[in-house]
């Protein structure tokens, strides 16, 4: 495991954009989006970027929220806004057209799996950290964290009453790379009890059980880290 400390939020952004734009060139197939505000602003920045051929990645997004698209809270409608749309790359989501969770997340690890077969696997996954230990959609306590198999699934949130779609745990291990990025003093109390205490959260069950695993942390992110801290 890597951690990366970076002074600002702006910084731990632009660092997210950077090793995005490394991995495309690297010819990283496909790569999974995270929600957030910390990848909307790399998302910015990537929308920028010159040079970045988006022709062979496929885009994909690792958790949704069950509503449509173009509602506010749609990491995929987010994402297309921010960046997908303007550098005309390909982007696969659930679709909420099929209008019960469960069949779309069916529908959805159909089509992520004629990706990770052409490909070799899930490449590059982004995920945030929320301050309960969450990640993706995987909630505490809640039935997906149970899920053997690497596919997606939807997810019934009782703590915020409503369903989620998401990728599993064995989903996100199978990855090439798992990166993670939290910013601010909110952050700072759960990424230390995840990277220093190995509390059973969520997000440490994610990177505990990854390939190649890398934090990006803004310096009030990681503010309580023993190594990074003050």
């Amino acid at each position: 495991m890597t951690v990366q400390v970076h002074p600002t939020a702006a910084g731990t952004a632009a660092a997210l954009a950077d090793l995005v734009t490394i991995a495309v060139g690297r010819g990283e197939r496909n790569i999974a989006l995270a929600g957030g505000s910390t990848p909307l602003a790399a998302y910015g920045l990537l929308a920028e970027a010159a040079g970045v051929d988006w022709s062979t990645t496929t885009l994909w997004i690792g958790d949704e929220r069950w509503v449509p698209v173009d509602h506010p809270d749609s990491n995929a409608g987010a994402a297309r806004e921010a960046f997908v749309d303007a550098v005309g790359a390909e982007l696969l989501a659930p679709d909420y057209g099929l209008g019960d969770p469960h069949a779309s997340a069916a529908d959805y690890e159909a089509r992520l799996d004629e990706v990770f077969a052409r490909d070799g696997g899930p490449g590059l996954v982004l995920l945030g950290v929320g301050d309960d230990g969450h990640t993706a959609s995987l909630f505490p306590g809640t039935e997906a964290l149970d899920v053997d198999r690497a596919g997606f699934v939807a997810n019934w949130v009782p703590t915020h009453g409503v369903w989620r779609l998401t990728a599993t745990l064995p989903l996100l291990w199978a990855a090439r790379r798992i990166v993670f990025a939290a910013v601010g003093e909110a952050k700072a109390a759960v990424v230390a009890e995840i990277i220093d205490g190995a509390v059973a959260h969520p997000a440490q069950r994610a990177a505990s059980g990854g390939n190649d695993v890398t934090w990006l942390l803004d310096a009030a992110a990681a503010s309580h880290l023993r190594k990074h801290g003050t």
